[in-house]
């Protein structure tokens, strides 16, 4: 089985529609792929609705957090839609999702960048706009040859010149809410240096203690030696390992599966899950 569990749609800031990524990851030979687009679920259903026979959909979503200044990224899977609670705290962090980036345009103006609102919001579309939305911007006026390069402290990099602030969840919060919703909590891509600051292995440990599920280890963002030392806390700690592509269409290189899960994981994650069932084949309803 070829499983991937982390890409993105254009309900967030990916290139495809659902109903282009479950086609997509189809046809990369994918048995098993996980929608989970920033802070929402709205990808879901269109995504279910045009499922191939022969390929799983894994509904989750990809939770924006910071801890002690640093900001992470939590991966929920199987969780239910209708929670109330988690819902609502997704709601905060996407209302602020548009403030957010108007304050990185003002920035990147003030830095005689000749960016434009209305070409950010043009690039996000109906999605949930964010920061590759932007380095998309930046990509079209020349100022940075790929959305990956607009991640850096010169740019948008956490701390970065044109970096803003939002509101996210506590990582510790997020993982309350993820359980209680029945669903599976994984800490996405987490030794991503390239991005910025990452947290410390004591914070890692410290969500294992309060219900952390998982890390994400096989990540374009980690190299060899991140890989071994991050599987070699997860055997510590107990923890679930994944891989995944981190798919965003054509606004990143990366292609659908080009990092995996164990089937024996994804078996792990599904018996974990009390939130939602992953789908087979031509759709179907997710909640239990």
């Amino acid at each position: 089985m070829r499983i991937d569990l982390h890409t993105h749609s254009t309900a967030s800031d990916g290139t495809d529609t659902p109903a282009e990524l479950v086609a997509n990851a189809a046809a990369a030979g994918l048995d098993v792929v996980a929608l989970t687009d920033h802070d929402t679920v709205g990808g879901h259903q269109r995504a279910i609705d045009a499922l191939p026979e022969g390929l799983t959909l894994v509904t989750g979503a990809e939770l924006s957090c910071r801890v002690d200044g640093v900001g992470m990224h939590l991966l929920a899977y199987l969780f239910d839609p209708a929670d109330a609670e988690l819902e609502r705290a997704r709601e905060l962090v996407r209302d602020d999702r548009v403030p957010r980036a108007q304050e990185m345009v003002r920035k990147l103006r003030a830095l005689d960048v000749p960016i434009t609102w209305e070409q950010v919001a043009r690039i996000a579309g109906d999605g949930s706009v964010g920061r590759p939305h932007v380095a998309a911007a930046l990509v079209e006026l020349g100022v940075v040859p790929t959305v990956s390069d607009a991640f850096t402290p010169d740019w948008l990099g956490n701390g970065g010149r044109a970096y803003a602030e939002k509101h996210e969840f506590d990582p510790f919060e997020a993982v309350r809410l993820v359980k209680a919703a029945g669903g599976v909590a994984v800490f996405a891509h987490p030794g991503a240096v390239k991005r910025g600051a990452v947290v410390p292995e004591s914070t890692i440990a410290a969500l294992a203690e309060a219900g952390l599920d998982g890390i994400e280890v096989d990540h374009m963002d980690h190299d060899g030696p991140t890989r071994a030392r991050l599987r070699g806390l997860a055997r510590e700690l107990g923890l679930l390992t994944t891989g995944s592509s981190d798919y965003h269409g054509s606004r990143k290189t990366v292609e659908l599966g080009a990092c995996t899960t164990d089937p024996e994981i994804y078996g792990e994650i599904t018996r974990r899950a009390t939130g939602a069932f992953p789908v087979p084949g031509a759709g179907g309803a997710v909640r239990r």
